[in-house]
């Protein structure tokens, strides 16, 4: 099953709808899904290194979009979608007492939860429902998110062979350790 799914994104990859597919999921993955675009974007510049950068671009974007949606959804929506996510995410008593330091580091965790594998969209929503400044969260996702989504793309870019082979050898090695990386994230959030 896991090297089909693997070969099935490989060749979504090389597909016409690819860039629209990591599009999507990293928009939505910024405001509320829970998997992250790096299943999709690490396939695709492992099956078109020359398009890493592009990607990348794409990937960053979207994901920026999908983190003003979710600063929305905390602003405007968030009893009726925000709190459901974070009920979710088991976040629901720490929004309360998380809200009232949030602003004074806001930026910091837009940053640090934009490059990490810590769940995106818990930031987004908190900032949005915490009032952070618009302006202040946007450069901050802006920065973090193509930190992430670009050095990425540059170490495909530069040992994208050897990282493929590797990949194909130890895909199951792969995916545990994906798996840990996502999992750490929302243990991460359940700790806050």
């Amino acid at each position: 099953m896991l090297r089909g799914l693997y070969d099935w994104t490989m060749s979504l990859a090389g597909s016409r709808y690819a860039l629209w597919a990591l599009a999507a999921v990293a928009f939505i993955e910024s405001s509320f899904f829970p998997i992250p675009p790096d299943v999709i974007m690490i396939p695709m510049i492992i099956a078109a290194p020359r398009r890493a950068f592009l990607i990348a671009g794409v990937a960053t974007v979207a994901s920026v979009l999908g983190g003003l949606f979710g600063y929305y959804i905390g602003a405007f929506l968030f009893e009726t979608v925000g709190q459901p996510i974070f009920d979710f995410y088991g976040k629901t008593d720490a929004v309360a007492a998380f809200s009232e330091q949030f602003n004074a580091y806001g930026a910091w965790a837009v940053l640090i939860a934009g490059i990490t594998p810590f769940p995106f969209k818990v930031i987004t929503i908190m900032s949005g429902a915490t009032g952070l400044s618009l302006p202040v969260f946007f450069f901050s996702a802006i920065v973090a998110r193509s930190l992430r989504f670009f050095l990425v793309a540059a170490l495909l870019w530069k040992f994208g062979a050897p990282i493929r082979d590797f990949i194909e050898r130890r895909l199951g090695l792969v995916f545990i350790i994906f798996c840990v990386l996502l999992f750490g994230g929302f243990i991460l959030v359940g700790a806050l």
